[in-house]
């Protein structure tokens, strides 16, 4: 067992097979060829990668920007040059995901359309979809070019830098906030909706 927890990957693959165990074991009716299992599968693959996305989201502005200022400076690098980057690496490439398996789901679904034109019926689902694809923009287009210039990925100078990261920041500020509508809007959907 200690050697399937000490590897990421082996655990990661240690929970997919545990899924299959459990879909033969309770009678799953797992089906590739039917239509509504293949819906079910990238709703499933929605929220995996969307969990994914909003937990580094959260995790950046409720754990790691409120801790770097009570981190000693020679300490920072560990920081800025291995955690930060690979966490944006998870941040971007999963909120990458969690947008093009809910516009599949969307779109296999039939109501693509009416959601992002927020008509009667799908207005809570095209809400939650304008505002994860406005935090999406903001991820790959404000946050992470300006994280690489404040983590020194890209050469930049000191007061660029400072103001870098400053945008960085603020946008990832605006996500969070933007992230509470877009969670319930997403929920509200399958409760009543708007």
């Amino acid at each position: 067992m200690a050697s399937i927890l000490t590897s990421l990957g082996r655990t990661v693959a240690a929970g997919f097979v545990l899924l299959l165990v459990l879909l033969v074991l309770f009678g799953s009716n797992v089906d590739p060829t039917n239509s509504g299992w293949l819906r079910f599968a990238f709703r499933w693959l929605h929220v995996m990668f969307g969990v994914m996305w909003i937990g580094l989201l959260w995790y950046f502005n409720f754990v790691q920007i409120p801790s770097m200022p009570k981190i000693p400076d020679e300490q920072k690098p560990a920081i800025g040059k291995v955690i930060a980057p690979t966490a944006l690496f998870w941040f971007r490439f999963s909120a990458m995901f969690t947008v093009a398996a809910g516009l599949i789901t969307a779109v296999i679904n039939g109501y693509a359309h009416q959601a992002f034109t927020l008509q009667p019926g799908f207005r809570a689902i095209g809400i939650g979809m304008w505002l994860a694809l406005i935090m999406a923009f903001n991820v790959w287009f404000i946050i992470w070019p300006n994280q690489k210039k404040a983590l020194g990925i890209v050469a930049v100078e000191a007061d660029a830098k400072a103001k870098a990261a400053r945008l960085a920041m603020l946008t990832s500020r605006v996500n969070t906030l933007l992230s509470v509508p877009m969670l319930y809007m997403m929920v509200a959907q399958q409760n009543g909706g708007l």
